[in-house]
C-alpha cells in the first residue's frame, strides 16, 4: 500500500539530543521542534511516551525518536546497541483519513500502531517483508500541517 505525499523518514535512537547535533552539525536544516510527551494509542491499546525531533531539510521531515516508556515497543525493540541513529519508518500525509483507512482494512499489512486527535491521525502497517521497514500515514488539517512547518 504505497499512496500519499512523502514527507518524512523517521529513525530511532538512544540519545536525541546527540542526534540533533549531528544534524545540526552535518544539514541545512531549516527548523527543529522538539516535543515529549504522553500520547494515547488506538493500536496497541495505551500510552506512549516519547522523545520527539521534527528535523526540516529542504522540504524533507526528518522524524527523531527516542523511546521513553508505555507502548514504546515498536522502537525499543529494533534500538541500536549505542547511540546511533537507525532509520525506522517513513511517512506519508493522506487526503482522505476515511477513505484511506477503509484502503487499510483491504490491504495485507497488518496495523501495528495507531492514534492521533482531532487534528491528527495516524497509522502504522508493518510493510517489513515488502520494503524493509513499517509505512506510516498521517491525515492533519491544513493548521496542523502550517504549525508542523510544510509548505
Amino acid at each position: 500500500m504505497l499512496e500519499g505525499y512523502h514527507y518524512q523518514n523517521a529513525y530511532i535512537t538512544r540519545d536525541i539530543e546527540k542526534a540533533i547535533a549531528l544534524f545540526e552539525q552535518k544539514a541545512n536544516v531549516r527548523d527543529v521542534m522538539r516535543f515529549e510527551g504522553e500520547v494515547e494509542l488506538i493500536t496497541p491499546p495505551g500510552t506512549a511516551v516519547n522523545k520527539l525531533a521534527f528535523i526540516w531539510v529542504d522540504n524533507l521531515q526528518y522524524e527523531l525518536i527516542e523511546p521513553v516508556s508505555g507502548q514504546c515497543q515498536i522502537y525499543t525493540d529494533a534500538l541500536p546497541n549505542d547511540d546511533a541513529l537507525l532509520f525506522h519508518h517513513s511517512c506519508t500525509r493522506v487526503a482522505d483519513w476515511d477513505v484511506f483507512r477503509k484502503n487499510v482494512e483491504q490491504q495485507n499489512y497488518p496495523v501495528v500502531l495507531e492514534g492521533g486527535s482531532d487534528a491528527l491521525k495516524y497509522v502504522y502497517l508493518d510493510a517489513r517483508d515488502f520494503l524493509g521497514h513499517y509505512l506510516e500515514y498521517v491525515w492533519m488539517i491544513p493548521e496542523r500541517w502550517a504549525a508542523m512547518g510544510g509548505k
